[in-house]
C-alpha cells in the first residue's frame, strides 16, 4: 500500500511539473492570446455551469444511499464524483493552455517535432490526471475504511436490508464516477458537435469560407467543444471505465470466495482471498509505471520524423511494462496462496487473462486503425468515391462501419473465452483491467488529437502563415486516428467490464455456494435481454436528434449574426458570447433525460420485475451496445478523415470547395454525432446501468412485485 501511495504522490508531481511547464511556455501573438483567453474562458463557464446541475443530482443520490443501501456509501459516492471532476477539469484546463502553445511552436519553429512534443505534453496531464485520481480514490477507501471484508453486513439509516460495506463503498465509488462521466458525455457532445456541424453547414455549405474561420460566430463555440468534450468528457469516461474494472475485479473476487467457502474447499483461504483483491491494484500500479516510463521518454527524447510511430513507441512502453511488471506481481501474490479450481494455470492465470485484455486492446486499436486512417484502403476509397456524390459517400461509410464490428467484436468473444476458461469470470474482470491497466498512456495520445485540433483552429482563425496549419493539419489528422483508438479501447474495456458487472450482480442474489445462472429459458429474462436491446437504439435516436436540433439552432443563429453588415468583411466582429451561451444553454437542457434513463430504468425494472429482468436488461443492452458503439466510432472516423484526405489535396482535382469536398462535408457531418456523441456515451450507458444494478441488488432481493 505505502509503495501505491508514493507511486500515485511520484505521478502527481509529474502531473504537476508539466502542467506548470506549459504555462511558463509563449501563447504568440496578441491575436492569439486573446482567442485563447475566450476559448479558456469559456470552457470554463460551461463546466461550471453544468456543475450547478450535476451536483445536486449527486448530491440526492448521495443521501438515498446512506438512508436505504449502507450508511457510509453516500460519502464514497460522492468521493468517486469528486475525483471524476477534478480529473476532467484538470485535464481541460492543461488542454487550454497546451492548444495555443503548440499553434506557437509550429509558427515559431515550423517543426512538426516540436509541435508534436507540445500536444503530447498537453495530453499527458489529462492521461496521467485519469488514472491517478481514479487510483486515489479507490486508495482512500481501502485505508480510511481498512481492508476488504467478504462476509462484513451493513445496512442504511433508515432500511435494514443487508449489504457488504466495503463491496458497497467500491461500487458506489464507482457510481459516483459512472454518473459525472454520463453527464459530462452526453452534454460536452451535444456542446462539440452542435457547435463542430452547424460551423461546417455555415462555413463549407451555406458560405464557402475556409474551416475554422474567425467570422462564423460558431467556431469559436467548437474550439470550446473539443475541449468539453473531448478533453473533460474523455477523461470523466475513461476514469470511470478504469475505476469500473477495478470494482468489477474485486467484486469477483468476493463472489468467488464466499463460493468456495460454502463448498468447503479448504485449500482456499485468506490469503487466496487477499490475494485476489490485491492483484486489481497491483496491476492498475503496474499500468501506471508503464504510462510514466512511455510518456517520460517521449517528453525528453528526440522526436522521429514520423509523429504516429513516436505516440505508437509510447504505448508499446507503457504496454510492456505493465506486461512485466503484472507477471512478477501475480507470482508474487499467488505462487504461495491457494488457488481456485478456475485457475487453470496456477498462479500465472491471472496475469495471461490479463495479457489478454492488454492484446485485445492493441488489437482492437490496429483494427480501428485500418478502417479509419487515411493509410489504408478503407478510408481512401471513402474518400474516391466522393465524387460520386453524398448517396454513395453515405452508403459507403455505413458499409465500413459495419464491416469494422467484426474483427473487434471477434477479438472481444475470443479473450472473453481464453481468459473465462483460463481464470474464470475473474479472469474476465483481470482482462478488461489489464486493457485499460495503462490507461494514462492511451488517455494521453487521444488527447493529443483535440489539442493538436484547437491549434490548428487558433492558427486559422489567428490567420497564421499557411505552413503552421499544414503542421497542426498533419497531427489533426494522426488524433483522429489515436481518438478512434481510445474509443476502440473504451468500447472494449465496456464489454469486458459489463460482463464482470453482469457476473458479480447475478452473484450478489444467489445463494452462497449455488451455481451462478442467468436462464435464459425464463420469461423475465428474456423479456429484460429484449427491452435492454431496443433501449440502447431508443438512447442512440435521443442523443443524435438532441445534436442535430441543437446544431439547427446554432445553424440559423450563426447565419444571422453573419448577416451583420460588416461581418463577413472582416470588419466586424460577430457576437461570439452569444453563440457560446446558446451552445451551453443547449447542451445543458438536454443532457438530463438520456443520463436519467441509464438512472431509472434498472432501477424502475428492478422494483417491477426482479433481479431476474434487471440480468436479462443488462445483458441485452451490452450485446446490442457493443457493436453499435463500433459502428458508430469507426464510420465517424472514417468520414472525418475522408474529408481530411481531400482537403489535404490526396485527390486529384477535387481540392477544397469542389463537389466531391462537400460531399465528404456531408458525410463528416453525420459521422460527428456517431463518433463524438452516441458511440462514447454508449459504453458509459451499459457500464453506468450495471453498476445501478450492483447497488441495488440487495433491495430488489427484498422489494419486487414480480
Amino acid at each position: 500500500m505505502l509503495l501505491i501511495v508514493c507511486l500515485l504522490g511520484l505521478s502527481l508531481l509529474y502531473i504537476l511539473f508539466n502542467y506548470f511547464r506549459i504555462r511558463r511556455m509563449e501563447e504568440g501573438t496578441d491575436e492569439m492570446v486573446r482567442l485563447s483567453g475566450i476559448i479558456r474562458s469559456g470552457s470554463s463557464t460551461f463546466l461550471v455551469t453544468e456543475y450547478r446541475h450535476i451536483v445536486p443530482v449527486l448530491a440526492v443520490v448521495a443521501v438515498l444511499i446512506t438512508l436505504f443501501i449502507e450508511k457510509t456509501c453516500g460519502l464514497t459516492f460522492l468521493l468517486g464524483g469528486c475525483m471524476s471532476s477534478l480529473a476532467c477539469v484538470l485535464g481541460m484546463k492543461s488542454a487550454t493552455y497546451a492548444n495555443v502553445r503548440a499553434a506557437n511552436k509550429a509558427r515559431q519553429t515550423g517543426s512538426v517535432q516540436e509541435t508534436v512534443r507540445i500536444a503530447l505534453c498537453g495530453g499527458s496531464i489529462s492521461g496521467l490526471a485519469v488514472q491517478t485520481f481514479g487510483m486515489a480514490g479507490l486508495m482512500m477507501i481501502l485505508l480510511c475504511f481498512g481492508d476488504i471484508s467478504h462476509d462484513a453486513v451493513s445496512s442504511g439509516v433508515l432500511a435494514s436490508l443487508p449489504c457488504n460495506p466495503t463491496i458497497t463503498r467500491i461500487v458506489t465509488y464507482s457510481l459516483g464516477c459512472s454518473i459525472v462521466a454520463m453527464f459530462n458525455r452526453v452534454a460536452g457532445g451535444n456542446y462539440t458537435k452542435a457547435a463542430d456541424i452547424s460551423s461546417d453547414i455555415l462555413g463549407k455549405i451555406r458560405h464557402d469560407l475556409p474551416e475554422d474561420d474567425s467570422r462564423i460566430p460558431n467556431t469559436i463555440a467548437d474550439f470550446i467543444g473539443d475541449n468539453v468534450n473531448d478533453i473533460a468528457g474523455n477523461c470523466s469516461d475513461l476514469l470511470e471505465s478504469f475505476v469500473a474494472t477495478m470494482a468489477a475485479c474485486i467484486m469477483t473476487a468476493v463472489t468467488l470466495y464466499n463460493t468456495a467457502a460454502a463448498g468447503g474447499l479448504e485449500h482456499i483461504t485468506s490469503s487466496t482471498f487477499q490475494a485476489t483483491i490485491t492483484y486489481p491494484v497491483v496491476l492498475a500500479a503496474c499500468g501506471l509505471v508503464g504510462s510514466l516510463a512511455g510518456l517520460g521518454l517521449a517528453n525528453i527524447k528526440k522526436m522521429g520524423k514520423d509523429p504516429s510511430r513516436e505516440l505508437d513507441l509510447s504505448t508499446w512502453i507503457a504496454a510492456g511494462v505493465t506486461v512485466v511488471l503484472g507477471g512478477i506481481s501475480a507470482f508474487v501474490l499467488f505462487h504461495n496462496a491457494g488457488l481456485y479450481e478456475e485457475f487453470r494455470l496456477g498462479w500465472a492465470s491471472p496475469w495471461i487473462s490479463s495479457l489478454c485484455g492488454i492484446v485485445s486492446g492493441v488489437a482492437i486499436g490496429i483494427i480501428t486503425e485500418y478502417y479509419t486512417s487515411t493509410e489504408y484502403r478503407p478510408t481512401r476509397e471513402l474518400a474516391q468515391i466522393c465524387t460520386e456524390g453524398e448517396a454513395f459517400v453515405v452508403t459507403r461509410g455505413d458499409a465500413i462501419g459495419s464491416r469494422s464490428c467484426l474483427a473487434p467484436v471477434l477479438v472481444i468473444g475470443v479473450s472473453l473465452l481464453i481468459s473465462g476458461y483460463l481464470c474464470g469470470t475473474y479472469g474476465v474482470a483481470t482482462a478488461a483491467l489489464g486493457m485499460l491497466s495503462f490507461v494514462g498512456a492511451t488517455v494521453s495520445i487521444d488527447a493529443f488529437g483535440p489539442i493538436a485540433d484547437n491549434a490548428g483552429g487558433i492558427a486559422e482563425s489567428c490567420h497564421l502563415a499557411p505552413n503552421v496549419r499544414e503542421i497542426t493539419d498533419q497531427l489533426d489528422a494522426i488524433g483522429n486516428t489515436t481518438a478512434a483508438i481510445g474509443k476502440g479501447f473504451a468500447i472494449g474495456s465496456a464489454a469486458f467490464a459489463t460482463v464482470s458487472l453482469i457476473v458479480s450482480y447475478v452473484g450478489i442474489y444467489t445463494a452462497p455456494g449455488e451455481t451462478l445462472v442467468l436462464n435464459f429459458a425464463s420469461v423475465p429474462v428474456v423479456a429484460g435481454g429484449i427491452i435492454g436491446g431496443a433501449l440502447v437504439e431508443y438512447f442512440s435516436a435521443m442523443l443524435t436528434d438532441h445534436t442535430i436540433d441543437s446544431a439547427k439552432i446554432m445553424a440559423d443563429v450563426g447565419d444571422r449574426m453573419m448577416s451583420v453588415p460588416g461581418v463577413l468583411e472582416g470588419s466586424v466582429t460577430p457576437d461570439y458570447n452569444e453563440m457560446i451561451a446558446l451552445a451551453a444553454r443547449e447542451a445543458i437542457r438536454k443532457m438530463v433525460l438520456p443520463s436519467v434513463i441509464a438512472l431509472m430504468v434498472p432501477l424502475a425494472g428492478g422494483f417491477l420485475f426482479g433481479v431476474r429482468f434487471v440480468g436479462g436488461l443488462l445483458v441485452g443492452a451490452t450485446i446490442v451496445a457493443i457493436p453499435r458503439a463500433i459502428f458508430m466510432g469507426n464510420s465517424g472516423g472514417a468520414f472525418d478523415n475522408a474529408k481530411k484526405y481531400i482537403e489535404g489535396g490526396h485527390l486529384e482535382g477535387a481540392g477544397k470547395g469542389s463537389p466531391a469536398h462537400k460531399a465528404s462535408v456531408t458525410g463528416d457531418t453525420i459521422g460527428d454525432t456517431r463518433k463524438d456523441v452516441v458511440g462514447v456515451a454508449l459504453d458509459i450507458f451499459i457500464k453506468l446501468m450495471s453498476t445501478v444494478a450492483n447497488t441495488l441488488a440487495p433491495v430488489f432481493m427484498h422489494i419486487s412485485l414480480l
